[in-house]
Parts: structure tokens; sequence; C-alpha cells
């Protein structure tokens, strides 16, 4: 996916003053001649692309929608555009619209642009179109064969139709064709997941190893590890998750999970539940199996007063109302 911009005499026009002053790419870093040319639509261009390749949506969304304001022409100012759209953390449904229209507007001059292709199928997808979405995927997969993210797209639409098979093989061929493609990994480590197989947690160890200093990634393998039973390695990744995410209420969750089930340690289970609810007073879960400790250190009134909190938050919470109800019944 990567977009190399070549110039033959490496220099950029400062268009909002007009000046022909000229500066190097090969003497200056990409941020800080943004920094210095902040309208120069090619500068904006390669680092939205560099944005794409990372997933730094909201960054590509800034820098594609910058460089489409100043020319509504030029087509990858536009296709980058309805990429940052498609990608929004919080899109709505005019967002897709626009980008429909952009994808479109982008392919009436390059029938065969992959990435527009993708993007409009990605957006059919969306709309529940999944007959012509797989059109524009296998003609985009015509043009080339190891295009990574139409193989991408046609794993996740085969996930929403709950064909975990079809999914698994199409997202397995998708990180053959990108050895170091960490959604890839990280998606089929949920599916295998979900699946209760253990071999996620190889999947999610590969993810890891590709971005280590990714949080998401460092929680899941930790989960796979507790779901699976291999306590020890779930501490390991819990306490590396929490240095990453400071702010992550459940690593500390988790590891005072462990405590008190697995290892019986009840005072340390309580010093951790203590933690998650300092970072996140309302984290329902944390309260409720303070409450199942405090029952398990035979202290009644502080059990049922943490239920109390519980309920207070949700008042239908099952779990909650069954440990209120059976502490009654021991009166």
């Amino acid at each position: 996916m990567k977009k190399v911009f070549f110039f033959a005499i490496a220099f950029l026009v400062f268009h909002s003053c007009k000046s022909d002053k000229k500066i190097s790419r090969h003497k200056l870093p990409l941020d800080k001649a943004l920094e210095l040319y902040p309208d120069s639509i090619p500068l904006l261009q390669e680092r939205a692309n560099r944005s794409l390749d990372s997933m730094n949506y909201s960054l590509l969304l800034t820098d594609a929608a910058h460089a489409f304001r100043l020319d509504s022409s030029n087509s990858e100012s536009r296709l980058l555009y309805a990429l940052g759209l498609l990608n929004k953390k919080e899109f709505l449904v005019s967002d897709f619209n626009i980008a429909q229209y952009n994808f479109g507007e982008v392919l009436k001059k390059d029938p065969e642009n992959l990435k527009a292709l993708i993007g409009m199928a990605n957006v059919l997808s969306y709309r529940g179109d999944f007959e012509n979405s797989f059109k524009l995927i296998n003609k985009a997969l015509k043009i080339n064969p190891r295009y990574r993210d139409a193989y991408v797209l046609k794993g996740s639409i085969y996930r929403s139709q709950g064909n975990y098979k079809l999914a698994k093989s199409t997202y397995e061929t998708a990180v053959q064709q990108d050895n170091k493609f960490f959604q890839g990994y990280t998606m089929l480590g949920m599916i295998y997941e979900y699946e209760k197989n253990p071999l996620c947690i190889e999947y999610y160890t590969t993810a890891l190893q590709l971005q280590p200093n990714n949080a998401e990634a460092c929680y899941a393998l930790a989960y796979a590890y507790e779901q699976f039973n291999k306590v020890e390695d779930a501490k390991r990744y819990y306490r590396r998750m929490a240095k990453l995410d400071t702010t992550f209420c459940e690593s500390y969750f988790h590891l005072g999970l462990i405590q008190h089930h697995d290892d019986k340690n009840l005072d340390s289970a309580m010093y951790f539940y203590a933690i998650s609810l300092d970072l996140n007073p309302n984290h329902i879960v944390t309260l409720h199996n303070l409450g199942v400790l405090y029952e398990d250190k035979k202290d009644r009134s502080n059990a049922l007063l943490t239920y109390a909190k519980v309920l207070k938050i949700n008042p239908e919470f099952k779990l909650t109302i069954d440990r209120v109800t059976a502490l009654r019944g021991k009166k």
C-alpha cells in the first residue's frame, strides 16, 4: 500500500504565500517540512499515505481534508479524503455518502485504482450490498492477485456473515501477502479465540511482536492466556499492559481476578480491585467481584454495601441481584 513520491528536483512551493522558495526533502523530515510548508499538497498527501499505512486515521483525515480543500480536482487528495472518512472512529451515514461519491469520482478517471475499488466495495458492504461488493473485490484481485486489502475486506464480509471458515482462510491469505500485517494477525486471533481454539495465542503473540507497544494487542494476548488457564503468562502480560496504558482499569481487574480465584490470595486481589476502582469507580465487574471477595472474607456488611453500589449503576445486573438475594436469604 505504500505510496512513494519522487521529486525530480526535490522542491515544494509554499502555496499560501506564493513563494518560490525551495526545500529539499532529503534534508528535512516530513513533519518538519509540513511545519514550514503547511499548504503543500504533495507533502500533505505523502503524510496522509504514511498515516494510512500506520493506521493513524485521525491524522490521515486531517491531512487529506486539508489537501482536498486546497485542490478538489486532485484525484489523490480526493481518494485519501474518502479513505479518511471511511476510517473515522465515529462515522456518520453522511460520511459514507460523501466517501462513496468521491470513490466514484476517482473511479471515473481511473477504473483500475485498487484503493478506490476496495474503498467503494467497503461502502457497499456497509450498506449490505455484498453481491456488488464482492464484484469490486474480485475485480481488484484480477488487477492484482496479491492485493492484501482485497482479502482483508473479503474476510471481514465472511466474518460478518458468520462464515468463520472462509474468513480465516481469507485472512490467512492476507497475511501471506503481507507478513507484517498487524491487523491480520489480530483478526485471526479474535476468530480462533471465539472458537475457543488456543491457536489464538500464536496470532496475538505475532501481532504484539510486530507492535510491542500496542496496548490492545497486549491485552488480547493476556486475556487469551487467562482463558486457556495459563495464568502466569496472563499475569505477566496484564502487568505489561498496565505499564503501556496506566489509565486502563481492566488490567488491574484481571490481575485481581486471578489473585482472587486462581491464587486464592484475597488481600492481593483486593489491592488490584482497589486500583481498578481508583481508575474507574463505576467499573461494574470490579465492584461485583469485590463484593464476592467480601463474601469470601465472611464480611457480609461490606459485601452488601458493595453490591448496592453495583445496583445503583445498573439495577438489572443479574449476577449481583443473585448474590444479594442469596445473602439476604441467609439471615
